[in-house]
């Protein structure tokens, strides 16, 4: 394979022809499957250890990296993202009652297959479904076979060679990972779903044994357009001295008149060498695969993220002439409806709705990216801004220097920043807004207590917490946090498949067997032991020597906090009886007895 698309090569003159786009295509629900779904069950298998008589117990973690991954509907103009999906994975091996380990190459190989989701959805080739070969050599310089991946991965019905769909061990993140997977948002079928699953398979080196594996979402939409402002008549193609595209396919009438203002306003020839690759000018981490930094073209020009960020900054309005969009909410504020809102005039989007998960109640994107001005660094950063603190005073760098979870998750019950009441979430212990309102860099808070952190200088996709478990396997991906507001979304299906129900991986016995901890606040975060039996009937002198730890997530008053909610529906045998309580009570100590020190 020609990997020239490491480095984007220079605009070449080559005529555009046929086209393939998704415009048409029929929906197949969000991903959102119906109540019943027999297609997406858990494998948990054991396995005998050879020269032995225990036996292991296989999980599989995995998770897509971003939350939503875009992809051009057209290539035959100019390009800015080619199908490219990423899956991290991290398999966990336990022996019996013994305590579970994350394991390596060197015991498990990973491979991908195509899975029907409870809507009978099922993705498992891309030949057919987009133009990206036409001119992926054109475009990135890659010499590529029709369904392969910039990297060499496939769509498993693409290819029959195993090594086309499985994942590489990277020892240095301690990840399985299958990068640039092609997929597409259409289904089989023909119709859009921009949620599809996708099974993650473990299988055991010593016995070539399936062992385990885990239906996770590969997020995937092509809703990333400029036909809001580039189609032909709209704001940004209304000027009578430019002959404006006239093609049929809007998709490619507003791509060709961005080349055509281009070209209008910077003297370049973009149009008369189409398709072109927006990078080759425009620096993007994203498309720098082999990380080797802008070329001598791209440091001539401005970043992508600058370009389309900061320089489209004042330049958003609805058809009206109405501003669109583009700060942050109070709490109490509603987000504006998704056609409204100004990043989803580009990102993913209208109908994909890129901003998905437990979080999407409260915020948008602006609560945590700052404005469109902020996301393109038009201002320098504050003091500990930058995420490694290197680039502290400078332009906020795309891809690197982003929000963490720590600017809103400062704390716990006892020990968190506290803004103006209208900035804080109502279980007032997280802030809604993960910087300075001021700041309109919107440099990131950093926490002092470090209690919901990433790990130091690192993004929460890259980071790892409990026993060395990626973030992103117990929370899912950024963008996605567990749970999906729509119980039976495709998102909620790795969870359930893990735990039994949508949310965090917050049960012990996802990894542990039942029953085999003991008294612990050695948990993730420091939690103590989770849906077990044991902890419900030992915990009470437990408690009473260690109170501020309680305290820490049931208040200080012990009667519960946003942080001891509970994720599923419990029942406990006490010795004051069955106590059940719903899914998402704050649980304190007076919902079983008389407060922390009644015996």
């Amino acid at each position: 394979m020609n990997t020239r698309f490491l480095r984007p090569r220079p605009l070449a003159a080559l005529a555009a022809s046929a086209i393939l786009s998704f415009a048409g295509s029929a929906e197949a629900g969000h991903g959102v499957p119906p109540k019943s779904s027999t297609d997406v069950s858990a494998t948990s298998s054991k396995t005998t250890r050879p020269g032995g008589s225990s036996s292991w117990v296989y999980k599989v973690l995995a998770t897509n990296d971003l939350g939503m991954h875009c992809v051009d509907a057209d290539f035959s103009v100019f390009s800015i993202l080619p199908p490219y999906n990423v899956v991290n994975a991290q398999v966990v091996r336990r022996s019996g009652t013994g305590r579970p380990n994350v394991v390596n190459d060197s015991i498990v190989t990973l491979r991908y297959e195509a899975v029907r989701d409870g809507n009978g959805s099922i993705n498992s080739r891309s030949r057919g479904k987009s133009n990206f070969w036409q001119y992926a050599a054109q475009t990135y310089g890659a010499s590529l076979a029709d369904g392969e991946g910039l990297k060499g991965l496939y769509m498993p019905g693409d290819t029959r060679q195993l090594a086309q769909k499985s994942f590489r061990w990277d020892p240095g993140s301690g990840l399985f990972k299958a990068e640039g997977v092609p997929i597409l948002p259409l289904d089989d079928a023909g119709n859009v779903n921009r949620y599809p699953l996708m099974r993650v398979v473990a299988v055991e080196r010593a016995t070539g044994r399936t062992v385990a594996s885990t239906d996770v979402v590969l997020p995937v939409s092509e809703e990333t357009t400029c036909a809001n402002c580039h189609a032909t008549g709209t704001a940004a193609a209304s000027d009578p001295a430019v002959a404006w595209s006239t093609h049929a396919n809007l998709e490619v009438q507003s791509r060709e008149n961005v080349l055509l203002l281009h070209d209008h306003q910077h003297g370049t020839r973009l149009f008369a060498s189409k398709p072109v690759l927006c990078a080759s000018c425009h620096y993007s981490p994203a498309l720098d695969l082999a990380g080797a930094g802008p070329n001598g073209t791209q440091s001539a020009h401005a970043k992508m993220s600058s370009v389309m960020h900061a320089f489209h900054a004042d330049k958003m309005h609805d058809p009206s002439g109405a501003a669109l969009p583009d700060a942050w909410l109070r709490q109490g504020q509603q987000p504006p409806d998704a056609d409204r809102q100004s990043c989803y005039q580009c990102h993913p989007g209208k109908t994909t709705q890129c901003l998905r998960g437990a979080m999407t109640d409260a915020v948008t994107c602006q609560n945590c990216h700052g404005d469109m001005r902020a996301v393109g660094g038009a201002d320098p950063l504050r003091a500990g801004g930058s995420i490694d603190g290197t680039n502290d005073g400078g332009s906020r760098r795309p891809w690197q220097d982003l929000p963490r979870c720590q600017s809103c998750h400062t704390g716990d019950a006892t020990d968190h920043v506290t803004l103006d009441p209208s900035l804080m979430a109502t279980d007032g212990i997280r802030t809604l807004v993960a910087f300075d309102p001021l700041d309109p860099a919107a440099s990131p808070f950093l926490a002092r207590n470090k209690r919901f952190a990433e790990n130091d200088g690192k993004l929460f996709r890259f980071s790892k917490g409990h026993s060395g478990v990626a973030c992103e396997g117990c929370h899912n991906s950024t963008h996605a946090i567990w749970p999906n507001p729509v119980d039976l979304h495709n998102d909620n299906v790795a969870a359930k498949q893990l735990q039994g129900h949508s949310g965090t991986i917050s049960e012990c016995s996802a990894c542990h067997a039942a029953g085999s901890l003991p008294l612990t606040l050695r948990g993730p975060h420091g939690m103590h032991n989770v849906g077990d039996p044991n902890w419900t009937s030992k915990h009470e002198s437990f408690a009473e020597s260690n109170l501020q730890a309680c305290a820490a997530c049931h208040g200080t008053d012990f009667r519960g906090t946003a942080l001891s909610r509970t994720a599923d529906v419990r029942t406990w045998n006490t010795e004051y009886g069955t106590r059940t309580v719903p899914k998402g009570r704050a649980v304190g100590c007076y919902d079983c007895h008389n407060g922390p020190y009644d015996d």
